[in-house]
């Protein structure tokens, strides 16, 4: 192993590898710091695109303005709440769902091959946006939260990476919690989910970032803004003009921040919470997806 690794075709190939993730970074990387860099920048500097990579005429009045304003603090608390339901509900109903279907090659589940094919008819034909809203609306949950809950609760995809990691798990493990008189419940929340951890944390995330960054579903389901989600209300400040957002503003504080400034410190801020979390997932990210996708 220690000579193949001195081969040359090893060392091209890491050195190209190296570039490419390197390259691949940098594209990744470099609009967040330009975002960040116009938010902190002069509106002089940001109105006249001299705004790259370094501030210009370093300011904060835009942040200032930003969490002063009450309508973007109440949409981003509407987000972090509808996070929390949707990964807690989202994998609850995930972990319920995959154990069972994770008996089907042992013959513990009977009928369990139509019902994982039923859940994969779901990944590849879907009822369309006219009856989903629909049946939102004759449920009563329009213009709630959990209009944008309750239907992603229930993702194929998720739960095929779950099944898919139980049945790495050692069968030894549950002949042991059956035979101390442990039921099915006390085998999955005893034995599995503590486990599970690696395929849970990268599951959640998954399902994090996926309803954080929703914002179509709070423009169909939800008619009263005040009630918008953060996505939906940063959808609509970059397709529309900021109009009344700034408020009553003094020459002085329109000299320090603009549209395009406070546009960019909402982006911002709005993004920080998905990058502040990563860095401390990343590791049962990976170990989710190697092992998750395995099955022995």
């Amino acid at each position: 192993m220690y000579m193949y690794h001195k081969t040359k075709s090893y060392r091209v190939f890491y050195v190209f590898n190296l570039t490419f993730l390197l390259v691949t970074s940098l594209v990744c990387l470099l609009p967040i710091i330009h975002v960040l860099s116009v938010s902190l920048s002069s509106a002089s500097a940001a109105g006249a695109n001299m705004v790259s990579l370094w501030p210009v005429g370093f300011t904060l009045e835009s942040y200032k303005q930003t969490l002063g304003n009450s309508a973007y603090i109440s949409a981003f608390g509407i987000s972090a709440i509808r996070v929390v339901l949707s990964v807690s509900l989202g994998m609850l109903v995930t972990v319920l769902t995959a154990y069972p279907l994770s008996k089907i090659d042992s013959g513990g589940l009977k009928g369990g091959k139509f019902f994982a094919w039923y859940f994969v008819f779901t990944m590849l034909f879907s009822g369309g946006l006219i009856p989903a809203y629909i049946l939102i609306q004759r449920l009563g949950l329009m213009n709630s939260i959990w209009a944008l809950v309750l239907p992603g609760l229930v993702v194929s995809w998720n739960i095929i990476l779950m099944l898919n990691f139980f049945r790495t798990i050692p069968r030894e493990l549950e002949e042991a919690s059956l035979m101390d008189g442990g039921g099915h419940l006390t085998t999955l929340f005893r034995i599995y989910v503590p486990v599970s951890l690696p395929a849970i944390a990268t599951i959640s995330l998954f399902i994090a970032v996926g309803q954080w960054n929703a914002w179509f579903d709070g423009l169909i389901y939800i008619s009263e803004q005040h009630k918008w989600p953060m996505s939906t209300m940063l959808q609509a400040l970059i397709a529309l003009p900021l109009q009344s957002n700034l408020g009553t503003i003094t020459g002085e504080d329109a000299a320090n921040f603009s549209e395009r400034t406070i546009k960019s410190a909402k982006i911002f801020i709005g993004a920080l919470p998905i990058l502040a979390v990563y860095p401390f997932l990343q590791r049962f990210f990976i170990n989710g997806i190697v092992v998750g996708a395995v099955k022995e």
